[in-house]
């Protein structure tokens, strides 16, 4: 006889329901994105401010991707994510914002054009990877660093066919490559090679350039 306390815990109605939600929200932003193509996901701080040099550059990195024929896509948010998508717009792009419903809401910035909303942080950051050629990776928090990892560690075990990634800013990045560096590939745990997996640029036009040159 099996004690009760040794047999997993029920499935409840709710739990349930809830897989139907995570379907039907996996298909509502399917067909919302469908259509779009060429586009570069940009992630970056929610927290940064319109006059800071991080933003303008953010701008500068959306609108000449969008110039040079790429869709952007952002977390629909303010901060870099904004700028992200105003970038679009000025250069003619197409505009697209994932949105997350968050207890303390983030509300959509105005530049969205193409809008889909998610209560599952994991059906986002699906939609990000597939429907990106590159991803671009301004400076943020533990968010932007959340995203960027996601991408790597796909790319890394080959989970997903590997595209661009571009960390922007040396001064920003550079200390945390330098760590993996010196740690992690130091102690075995990465190998040096896989480092290539994501790059340093410092400018808008060293971005596109590397997109240009590496995107499929």
């Amino acid at each position: 006889m099996i004690h009760s306390e040794f047999l997993p815990e029920p499935i409840s109605a709710q739990d349930s329901w809830r897989v139907f939600k995570i379907i039907s929200e996996t298909v509502e932003g399917f067909e919302a994105l469908s259509q779009i193509q060429n586009c570069v996901s940009i992630f970056g701080s929610a927290r940064a401010r319109p006059d800071s040099q991080v933003y303008k550059d953010t701008v500068r990195v959306a609108r000449l991707l969008a110039e040079n024929g790429y869709g952007i896509i952002t977390g629909g948010g303010p901060g870099l994510m904004e700028a992200g998508n105003r970038g679009a717009c000025e250069g003619n792009g197409a505009s697209v914002g994932l949105h997350i419903h968050l207890p303390h809401e983030q509300g959509v910035n105005p530049y969205v054009k193409t809008r889909c909303n998610f209560r599952y942080f994991f059906i986002r950051k699906l939609m990000f990877v597939k429907y990106a050629m590159a991803y671009v990776v301004m400076p943020g928090g533990m968010g932007t660093i959340d995203e960027f990892s996601e991408a790597f560690v796909l790319a890394q075990t080959k989970r997903i066919r590997p595209f661009p990634i571009v960390l922007y800013g040396r001064e920003f990045w550079g200390g945390l490559i330098d760590w993996v560096r010196k740690v992690m590939v130091r102690d075995g745990y990465i190998n040096e090679s896989e480092l290539d997996l994501a790059v340093i640029r410092d400018t808008p036009e060293e971005v596109l350039e590397h997109i240009r040159l590496h995107a499929r």
